[in-house]
């Protein structure tokens, strides 16, 4: 699925709206990262280059000015290297298939920035990227020591991060499509799981169901490093390691989602290896889903952000109090953040070309409010460290954690990863269809 070219020239158009007359925005992708000696990873472009170009070659810049107008330097085609390593747009697809207004070859980097900052006011790019700001340094220098022949180097720099975060945080139409997609490959994904599960399988065996279904539906790569967790792992809140073997009356916590056009989708699911959960194991994981549901009514337009976390947490509060897994007023243990010794992260986070998508949770101090556009996750869980000799036996071990993706929509909240199965009896009727 692919965005068309007037979408990225008006995302250009808008972000150059955004800033003071007379600025030039420069970004670049990225380099090939390498895996081992002399093989490289699959390359990934940046997000917000891609966010802003579509362009999804390596060691590309983009140059944007004026109205958005954007020169795009490139590899050179290269006949010799693309034989080794697989076709490049060059200068003339860049205007073609990209629009671009002109295009260079990277050879010609320095020539077109020059000539492109020479005059200007303001320098706008990602103030993390050490490799480029040291780049506009000795362009700066360049020009500033041609200032008798008339140059003029511009004095003032801008971080492109605040103001391309908040662009990338509202998705449009295009975007949300390209999203639904990915999650529904993930949802297959997971229910592909739930059915192929059985004791005695390694970790990385369940995994490999995932990435089967992924690459079968069109997603090269999944969107972060699977975690397939089984029993006390599921406590590791990013176990990657996916190689112990998964024993009868384990629980097992999966957070995967495909990737796909650049855009992540993001699903967790907790279940029982033998297809059915025991009863510390179902009383938990309840109070996991009523946390969820709880969370879901507060994302609706006009919302603040932390409104989903804070009535997840007093419902989660009020769950471990009920199962004695916390004594005391569930207001107290709320404040004193007692509960954070079984619940340790947020309930949420952006969600879009980046797994967790840039974009401010705060604004002046204060949780920002939801809009029409956002998407998000929603990821409620519990963790009874096997360690925790504080509580009954029974629950040591368990981690559970229930996501799903969120569309925040004027008519209230939809999930982009419907389908999947998560009250208890749905999951052990999934499963029981494969046994």
């Amino acid at each position: 699925m692919k965005i068309d070219t007037q979408i990225y020239q008006a995302r250009r158009e808008r972000l150059m709206q955004s800033l003071p007359e007379n600025s030039v925005v420069i970004i670049r992708t990225g380099e090939l990262s390498t895996r081992n000696n002399d093989c490289e990873y699959e390359f990934r472009p940046h997000s917000s280059f891609f966010y802003l170009t579509g362009f999804p070659e390596p060691s590309a810049y983009a140059i944007i000015q004026g109205r958005g107008e954007m020169t795009l330097v490139t590899l050179p085609k290269d006949p010799e290297r693309e034989q080794w390593d697989g076709f490049r747009f060059g200068s003339e697809g860049a205007i073609a298939h990209f629009g671009a207004t002109k295009a260079a070859v990277l050879a010609e980097l320095d020539s077109v920035t020059f000539a492109a900052l020479d005059g200007a006011a303001h320098v706008v790019y990602l103030f993390n990227d050490t490799i480029l700001r040291e780049k506009i340094a000795s362009w700066r220098d360049a020009i500033a020591a041609k200032v008798r022949m008339g140059a003029s180097a511009p004095t003032s720099f801008m971080d492109l991060t605040p103001v391309v975060s908040e662009m990338r945080l509202r998705k449009g139409a295009e975007e949300v499509a390209i999203m639904e997609v990915a999650a529904q490959i993930s949802v297959e994904a997971h229910k592909q799981a739930m059915r192929a599960v059985r004791p005695g399988m390694r970790e990385y065996q369940l995994e490999a169901e995932l990435n089967y279904v992924f690459m079968r539906s069109g997603a090269r790569q999944p969107a972060y490093n699977n975690i397939v967790a089984s029993g006390h792992n599921a406590c590791v809140l990013h176990y990657i390691k996916n190689d112990e073997v998964i024993d009868d009356g384990d629980l097992i916590l999966i957070d995967a989602g495909a990737e796909l056009g650049c855009y992540a989708a993001d699903i967790t699911r907790t279940f029982p290896a033998n297809g059915k959960f025991s009863e510390p194991q179902a009383a938990l994981y309840q109070v996991v889903l009523d946390a969820y549901h709880a969370g879901m009514k507060e994302l609706t337009v006009g919302t603040p952000y932390e409104a989903c976390h804070n009535a997840a947490v007093r419902t989660l509060t009020e769950g471990l109090v009920a199962h004695g897994l916390l004594v005391g007023d569930v207001n107290f243990l709320i404040e004193s953040k007692a509960y954070r010794d079984f619940y340790m992260h947020n309930t949420g986070h952006w969600l879009g070309l980046d797994v967790h998508d840039c974009g401010a949770y705060k604004i002046a101090g204060e949780s920002r409010l939801l809009e029409e556009g956002m998407v998000l996750t929603i990821e409620p869980g519990l963790y009874v460290s096997a360690d925790n000799q504080a509580v009954d036996a029974k629950w040591r071990g368990i981690g559970i954690r229930i996501e799903d993706d969120v569309l925040i929509r004027a008519d209230g909240p939809y999930v982009l990863t419907h389908g999947l199965p998560k009250e208890i009896k749905d999951i052990e009727a999934l499963m029981a269809e494969s046994r």
